[in-house]
This record gives C-alpha cells, structure tokens and sequence, in this order.
C-alpha cells in the first residue's frame, strides 16, 4: 500500500458469470488530487465504483482506502467518504431541512451552515420535497449532501449528468473551492470531458474493462497531440509510416495533399528522427483537448458493460 494514496486498485477484476467487466485494474489515488476515470458506457466504470465502495466484492484483486480494505472494512471506510451516486438516493417525500437534521445526528463533521450555503447558491429550495425538484436540483442537492459531511475522499459517479452549462460550472466550482478549503481527495466518473479537464490532476482511461491509461493529464496531453505536414511526390506512404513509429501513431490520415496524425508518444527525440527519417514539410504540431484524446484512443460512445 501506497503511504501517499487514499484509494488503491490492486489487480481488481470483476466479472459477471462468464462475463469480466473489469480485467485486472491497478491504479492509486494520491491525497488531495482529483482522478478522473474516464470510459465509454459498458466499459467498467460502473463496476469499479461498486467495489471501491464496498457495494460489490471483487472477482479478483481488491480495493483499499485508507489503507481499509473497501468490502471487509466497508463502515470503517465510509464514514471519511462523501458520495454523490449516479442516482442520487434521498428520500423521495424529505426536504433538506429534514436531511439537515438528520445528517447533524448521525454525522460527527456535519457542515450545517455550508449545506444551506451552497443549496441557496445552486438555487435549491431547503423546504421542497426532493421528489418535486428537478433532476438538475436533485443531483445538486446531492453533491451539497456529500460536500458538506466534510469527507476526507469524494466519489462522484457522473456528477453533471442532467446539469445545463451553468449548473455544470457552478458545481466545478464548488469543487475546486472545497478543495482548496480542505483538501478533499477526488475519485470521479464523467462523460463531462471538458468540465474535468480544469480540475483534474490525474486520468485514467477504461476500455472494454481494461486500463489503457493511467498518468497525469499534464503528461498525457504532452504526449498526444496531431501532426499537420504536406507530402510531396517523392516520399512514399510507407517511408511516412514508418517514420511514425517513432511516435507511436494512433491515427492518421488526410485530403488535397494535406495530411495528419494522431500520435501517441510525441517527444522531441522522436520527431526529430520522424523529421530527418521523413522529408516533408511539418506545417503543424497542435496540441489536443482532453475530450479529442479520449476520442481518439476510444472512438465514439457506445453501449455494452457496466
């Protein structure tokens, strides 16, 4: 166990019958970072979170916060974790005053004053029922819920789904301000790329139950990004290919003599020898968005595990 992380994947596998949704995953959370897991529907997400909150028990492998092992020592563990699900559970019939109350009782480091704070800078009514709130105020009713029991770890389970872009910014805002105050480690799945790409320190990618990647988004933006050259009659396709090798070539492809690819593994070693092994005329090297790098190693959304 890693001194310095917060939660711990060790080889966990998780499987359904003959079916693995999650295939031998390692990965650590550092304290006070913010790792985004990132994948396609069908892809472990899911499954992974169950497990890291003692919801499920691992085929294979296993899950340790704090140093606890996250089935065997699942209530030790989950009084330091707030907890905003895909599907947010209070109540249907309660208002927050009376989750107020009773989150004062049960909940040692309880934020009374935060809690009403940010439902009144969502925009959230303290004495609607939660059932009568929109979808967008109930997953912000949540996110006050979790943020407001002053957890050590926050596991966001798709936390803009069903927030317009304002709602989606005030919530990262939120964040990134309870992150600042307390130093709150961040576990979160999100098909907001763009949204997490400010606050991120650190992604991991899945793909069909596998880890593709997991680094710093400081170090993964650095290594993929496009380049943009202009061919010219006397260098062939397969000079070109190979000298992307040396850059780890993800995609590539082009029009009117314009041509480009999507690498994976970009340093200045190895353009410089693309450069001299490939004599053409490199127009562009452009950096790429999160959500462009997710596309290009994952392709389009799709459906399947969970």
């Amino acid at each position: 166990m890693n001194d310095r992380a917060v939660v711990e994947l060790d080889g966990l596998t998780v499987r359904y019958g003959r079916l693995t949704a999650v295939d031998n995953v390692s990965l650590a959370v550092p304290k006070g970072s913010v790792y985004a897991l990132l994948g396609r529907n069908g892809s472990g997400k899911s499954s992974t979170v169950r497990c890291l909150l003692g919801q499920r028990r691992a085929s294979g492998g296993g899950v340790r916060i704090f140093g606890l092992d996250a089935w065997r020592d699942r209530r030790r563990a989950m009084v330091r974790i707030g907890v905003v699900p895909e599907n947010p559970d209070v109540p249907p019939t309660t208002t927050a005053e009376r989750v107020e109350r009773f989150m004062a009782w049960v909940t040692p480091r309880w934020r009374r004053e935060e809690f009403f704070s940010r439902l009144q800078g969502f925009g959230v009514p303290r004495r609607q029922r939660f059932d009568r709130l929109s979808k967008g105020q109930q997953r912000q009713f949540a996110v006050a819920l979790a943020l407001s029991s002053s957890p050590e770890l926050l596991v966001l389970d798709d936390p803009t789904l069903g927030l317009d872009a304002v709602a989606r910014r005030d919530l990262y805002e939120e964040l990134i301000g309870d992150l600042a105050d307390h130093g709150t480690t961040v576990f979160l799945t999100t098909h907001d790329l763009a949204g997490v790409e400010g606050i991120a320190d650190r992604v991991g990618v899945l793909e069909d139950g596998s880890l593709l990647v997991d680094e710093p988004l400081e170090t993964l933006k650095a290594r993929v990004c496009r380049l943009i050259w202009t061919e010219t009659s006397d260098v062939s396709s397969k000079r070109i290919e190979a000298g992307l090798q040396h850059l780890d070539v993800i995609s590539s492809g082009g029009a009117g003599g314009a041509t480009g690819a999507v690498v994976g593994g970009f340093s200045e070693i190895g353009f410089g020898r693309f450069r001299q092994e490939t004599p053409v005329e490199v127009t562009r090297v452009e950096p790429l968005s999160l959500e462009e790098i997710f596309i290009a190693l994952c392709g389009e959304e799709r459906g399947g595990r969970s």
